[in-house]
């Protein structure tokens, strides 16, 4: 319960309406980074490299959480 309620805390302070809703998404993929196994700092970092490298849109189903870790497995 405590990790809600300080993350209610901190989003209180987002700024404007499309700063918490890109504080929702930052939120929902490091969430699914911890459902999957995956660490959110090598996830955050190697998906942003491989967008600003021109990553493929017909290939962005690697770039999800799950997609990261089997594509990483392989």
């Amino acid at each position: 319960m405590r990790p809600i309620a300080l993350n209610r805390k901190n989003v209180l302070f987002a700024g404007s309406d499309e700063g918490a809703h890109h504080w929702a998404v930052l939120a929902t993929l490091v969430e699914n980074c911890k459902l999957h196994d995956v660490n959110p700092t090598a996830y955050l970092t190697d998906v942003l490299t491989r967008l600003v490298n021109g990553h493929l849109q017909s290939r962005l189903g690697e770039l999800t959480p799950w997609g990261w870790k089997a594509f990483r497995q392989t």
